[in-house]
């Protein structure tokens, strides 16, 4: 045995810590392993440096599940604890073959086992308080897998309970943060996992691949972390060690999080519509209008506990901070995870998804097409709840369908996607609340029902760069052109200086039809709050011109504007209503509050998050928001040669004020540097993308 030894290492973004390291050589684990395993078999990813685990029993019992795979077992060669706290830091994990034994502990009566072998990971604690592996060898110098190994009867208390605790870690799953085991040859066809296929239809254990799928997901998901380390991803792995559940979020999709991250779309399309690709994504509107990835999963099921562990791992990549509003497909598993992992945000139902099922749920009633006009007039053309709720009940009256099932439990769930009861939940354009107006895939165009998984992962990518690249020309677009003005309103004026273009036309489509409200009039006064009555020419049935009411509620002492239509909740800008409201009392400008940031051309910059107070998860804060930071240079930068120069010059000045600065505001000469990129004058569109 070596010697134990005192002695003091640098730990990672620390000082110098005093540790004891101890050798635990008597411990041996491990578990028998036969050869023949059938075709198919499950097979363990092999151990590589920059795997993550939750916590060293988690890497522990990786290693351990690996080496049962491979044929070998496991003992802990060395740990080191830190003196004051005994709390353990780093460990070598090595194979039991390791080392020779001491001449006077040969027993003569038993076959020596240790034959020098080098196989072993080397774990350590790191900043973000997980496990890292920093050194692997994988050789052997043995056979492997070709004896069934005796457990060792002699053991102390303190071995037992860890073979204790090691058991009952094989029937759960390892939590692991990156690079994780994975069941390498799809489904399989062993015997043992016979059960579990049989019950795979009622509660889908593991995710349904081909041969060859799962490692095409890991080479993929380790070539983006080590292409870029703030690319994020987890995998879930079932009680027999197959891949169950997969989250991966992309560098520029996990900066996206920290701006559009407060009203989520969870596409569940391909998942429910049984696709080849059981995908899911979740999704935002950025400051253009347009879908934004904030990241993707893979799932074995529509189940509330799949739901569940992959809205923990997207708020673990978001810090904690969960979205103000989640839009869903209707779905009894997906409200009730979400009810436990978002309870304080408005969890709605997208309108678009319900209103496409209609011909399907209907279309075979007799009079589907008055039904269908009946559905369609209550849903869009009501404002008030009692105005839902009479129409809704007509329908049902007049054509008979009060027992069709399909309607009732929809009218049960009404208050969760009809118009009429969402007025004060916040969609950032996302409602889909018109007639036409659909939540379109994300992928759309990239996914087709058969597509397989491995040509996914080349059109993801395909995917995420045409969308970035549409991002990009529309920053370019905005800052260096003035929309043409269409009135001589004000307030047109004033947000086409402020709004992005597309969020201005869409805008400046409401000061458009400002001219169609021919009347605004008192209709209540309580002290400071007016309610205004604005009468307005719409298209109807037929495309005859109709007369309807708004009530716009105004408080002019508050600054405050609020039309029954809802528009500002339900897209981000003020209504033509309001806007009438407000030219009737002499407003010239909209009020700051009604000038939402995140359609702001220049949004990015000014969003800057809470600091926090500098401990671990602050750090991973501070990180994700310099990222951010830097990720708006380069894109930047490339815009032609001349930004080139200017941002790789801004890069190295700003990097020299860090280091001259002992707290490090690496933040603000990071915006410095951003504000200087524009100001170049050659705007050509000369992208290298």
């Amino acid at each position: 045995m070596e010697d134990a030894s005192l002695g003091s290492e640098q730990v990672p973004g620390g000082g110098e810590c005093n540790e004891i390291h101890k050798e635990e050589d008597g411990v041996m684990t491990g578990l028998d392993y036969q050869n023949g395993i059938s075709e198919g078999r499950k097979e363990f990813v092999p151990p590589a440096v920059g795997m993550e685990f939750e916590s060293y029993d988690d890497g522990y019992n990786y290693y351990n599940c690996y080496a049962k795979e491979v044929g070998f077992r496991v003992r802990v060669k060395n740990s080191w604890f830190k003196r004051n706290s005994r709390e353990k830091y780093g460990a070598v994990l090595c194979c039991s073959s390791q080392g020779f034994k001491r001449v006077k502990d040969v027993n003569r009566l038993r076959k020596e086992t240790r034959t020098g072998c080098p196989a072993m990971i080397r774990m350590r604690l790191v900043d973000s308080k997980r496990w890292r592996v920093l050194e692997v060898t994988h050789e052997h110098n043995h056979l492997l897998g070709n004896k069934t190994y005796k457990s060792i009867k002699k053991m102390s208390g303190g071995a037992k309970r860890k073979s204790e605790s090691n058991a009952d870690a094989e029937v759960r799953t390892i939590k692991l943060y990156r690079a994780l085991v994975i069941d390498a040859g799809g489904n399989g066809s062993s015997n043992s996992n016979a059960k579990a296929v049989g019950n795979f239809i009622d509660q889908p254990n593991q995710l349904s691949l081909k041969k060859g799928d799962t490692q095409a997901i890991y080479n993929y998901l380790c070539r983006m972390q080590l292409a870029n380390p703030n690319f994020f991803y987890l995998m879930d792995i079932n009680d027999e060690g197959r891949l169950r559940n997969v989250f991966w979020v992309d560098a520029r999709s996990r900066a996206a999080c920290g701006y559009f991250g407060d009203v989520i779309y969870f596409d569940n399309t391909y998942l429910s519509n049984k696709y080849e690709i059981p995908l899911v994504a979740f999704v935002g509107m950025n400051h253009h209008g347009q879908l934004a990835l904030l990241g993707c999963g893979l799932l074995a099921g529509e189940t509330k506990e799949s739901y569940i562990w992959l809205f923990r791992a997207w708020l673990k990549c978001m810090s904690g901070h969960t979205p103000q509003t989640v839009i869903t497909d209707r779905c009894k598993a997906l409200q009730g995870a979400i009810v436990e992992v978002f309870p304080r945000s408005h969890h709605r139902f997208g309108l678009s998804h319900i209103m496409k099922r209609v011909p399907e749920k209907l279309g075979g009633l007799r009079n589907y097409d008055a039904i269908r006009k009946s559905i369609i007039k209550a849903v869009y053309e009501t404002l008030k709840v009692s105005e839902f709720e009479a129409a809704w009940g007509f329908m049902i009256q007049r054509f008979g369908v009060g027992d069709h099932e399909w309607l009732r439990s929809l009218y049960e769930d009404r208050g969760m996607w009809a118009p009429v009861y969402l007025k004060d939940t916040f969609f950032a354009g996302m409602s889909a609340s018109h007639p036409g107006e659909t939540l379109h895939p994300f992928f759309d165009r990239y996914v087709h029902k058969q597509t397989p998984l491995k040509e996914f992962l080349d059109k993801y990518e395909l995917a995420l760069h045409k969308k970035h690249k549409e991002e990009v020309l529309a920053d370019i677009e905005s800052r260096s052109s003035s929309p043409s003005l269409k009135t001589r309103c004000s307030f047109e004026l004033q947000l086409s200086k402020v709004y992005t273009r597309e969020v201005f036309k869409k805008f400046q489509y409401e000061v458009e039809e400002m001219y169609s409200c021919f009347s605004t009039t008192q209709l209540h006064v309580d002290g400071p709050i007016i309610i205004f009555l604005v009468k307005e020419r719409v298209l109807g049935e037929g495309n005859r011109r109709e007369i309807r009411d708004f009530e716009v509620l105004y408080n002019r002492t508050a600054g405050e504007v609020r039309c029954i239509c809802s528009c500002f909740n339900l897209y981000g800008y003020l209504c033509r209503h309001a806007l009438c409201v407000l030219n009737f009392n002499g407003v010239e400008e909209v009020p700051p509050k009604y000038i939402l940031s995140r359609w702001k051309k220049d949004y990015k910059r000014l969003y800057i998050p809470d600091l926090g107070s500098g401990n671990a998860a602050d750090r991973v804060q501070w990180f994700n928001q310099l990222y951010r930071s830097a990720l708006q240079v380069v894109e930047e930068g490339v815009i032609s040669l001349d930004h080139y120069k200017v941002a790789l010059q801004t890069f190295e000045e700003s990097l020299n004020r860090v280091h001259d600065v002992e707290g490090g505001q690496a933040l603000q000469a990071f915006e410095d540097t951003l504000n200087l990129v524009p100001t170049v004058e050659n705007r050509q569109d000369k992208i290298a993308l």
